[in-house]
This record gives structure tokens, sequence and C-alpha cells, in this order.
């Protein structure tokens, strides 16, 4: 590695980490060479084991010590010329707005992402986000979709990005675990009425996630799945506030609900994802 210490966080070498949105990032030079920032040690050490490939290094200094391990791995896998940045714990504080409980940045190379098709062989039960902007909830899907041993998750083109910092990291590095891929790319066109027919022509029974009068309960889903009647699964999740876009459920081959108790009106778009999962496992 090569380990420099930072005098200025104006250094124009630490531009990725300080003046570059994330959107800027996402887009920068081409998709195929686009970067995106990963932060703590643990979201670096599982992108690492999944094979990303870390363009530089921003480190705590109190923290060097205990990366030495993850650049050793670096240094044998990509060479030993991966920049390693070294701030304060200020610094690093003013770049991100707040103190890191474990001060670790790393910039990483974007995969290029697999088409659905090649995505969605073999699977039998996948996710699908639609429009979901939050970052926390999109981090916690994919950490749910992980624990509960969902096959693939599908994001449609007005979803917010999956690696953005945030989602990455309360997604505990599960976004480098979980295969996943945009359906319809960037075409806003795309989703649902392309989408579905694409998950349809696939031979998933598509399932939109919506509390209506005339949907199934949750159980009843998972007496169709345990009866066989159902093969592959496709569960559509909204987003936060509106839901299920109309066009989505009236395409979507069943609509379920959970069940409310208690006047509760609807659950967190990651807590009724989290209890979809466990409820559609695998029994056996």
């Amino acid at each position: 590695m090569l380990i420099t210490a930072i005098e200025s966080i104006e250094d124009e070498r630490l531009d990725a980490y300080t003046h570059l949105t994330e959107l800027q990032l996402r887009n920068r030079l081409e998709p195929a060479k686009g970067l995106f920032i990963a932060e703590s040690p643990k979201v670096i050490s599982r992108a690492l084991a999944a094979g990303v490939e870390p363009i530089s290094f921003l480190v705590e200094e109190p923290w060097l010590e205990g990366m030495s391990e993850t650049f050793q791995e670096v240094d044998s896998r990509w060479g030993v010329n991966v920049p390693v940045y070294v701030a304060s714990p200020d610094q690093l504080k003013h770049i991100t707005g707040y103190r890191l409980h474990r001060g670790a940045l790393a910039a990483m190379r974007r995969w290029p992402l697999p088409s659905v098709a090649d995505l969605c062989a073999g699977a039998e039960r996948v996710a699908v986000m639609e429009n979901i902007v939050d970052h926390t909830n999109i981090g916690a899907i994919m950490r749910s979709a992980a624990a509960l041993d969902v096959d693939a998750v599908l994001v449609t083109p007005s979803c917010s990005d999956p690696l953005y910092r945030r989602a990455a990291r309360v997604s505990m590095g599960t976004v480098f675990q979980v295969p996943w891929t945009r359906i319809g790319g960037d075409d806003l066109t795309y989703w649902p009425r392309a989408g579905l027919a694409e998950l349809h022509e696939l031979g998933f029974t598509t399932v939109a996630m919506a509390l209506r009068d005339d949907s199934l309960s949750l159980d009843e889903l998972t007496e169709r799945l345990d009866s066989g009647q159902i093969d592959k699964l496709a569960l559509i999740f909204g987003t936060e506030g509106d839901g299920l876009s109309p066009h989505t459920i009236a395409q979507a081959d069943l609509t379920v609900r959970i069940p409310m108790s208690h006047g509760v009106d609807s659950l967190n778009v990651a807590a009724s994802s989290a209890v979809a999962f466990y409820a559609t496992r695998p029994k056996g």
C-alpha cells in the first residue's frame, strides 16, 4: 500500500471523498468505470471478499494498524500501489459530517450489472424495490434479503442506488453478497409494464405487497407456496408513503397484505419486507 498522511482535506487526491456527489461518482467517466464509497471496515471487507476493486482508502490514523490485514489482502490481490490516505479523526469528521464509529472509507470500482435474465437464472424467490428512495430502507431490505435467503433483488429505474454510502453501510455490506441489478437499467419507462412482463416471461408469479380489501393475506400466500401452486415468486415492495403504483398492483398476478392490528395502518417498507421474506422462506 502507498500510505500517505494528508495535510488538508482540500487535497485534490481526496476529490472522490470530498467534492463529488454520489450521483457524480456513479456516472463518472462511464457507468462501468464509476465509483462508490464504502464506509466502515466491515463494509469494505465484504466488498473486497466479493471481488470489488479498491481505488483508494481514507483511514483515520488510530485505525491504520487495525486495517493491516485488509491492506495485506489488497496488496496480494491488486498490487502494492493502491493509495491509503491517512487523516486525523477531526479531518474525517469534517469530510463525512459526523464522527465515524470505525474510521475507514474506501473508493471502489463499480461493476457492470447483470441482465435480469442472467441474475434470475435458477432463482426461485426475488424481491423488487419499486421507486424506494430512502437509503436506510434500501440497506435494511438488502440486509433482510441476505439473512432470509432471498435469491436476488431487483431495483426499478427510479429506485435509489444500493451502493450509495448510507445504503451499503446500513446493509452491513450484504449489498455485496445478495445478487442484484436494476430492472430496465435507467429507462424510466420500463417499469412497471415491461418489467412485470419480463418477470412473467421468466416464470415468476408477481406479488404486489399492498393493503387492499381484495388482497390475499400473507398466510394465504404461504399456503399456496407450500402446496406447490407457486414455483417462482417475485415480491414487490413500494416506495415510502405512496406504496406501489396502481399500474403495478393492476398488472401483478396477486396482491398480498400483512394483516394489521390495533389500528396500525401499515409497516415501514423495511419491516414489511423482512416479514414477507421470513414468511415465504423455503421450508426444510
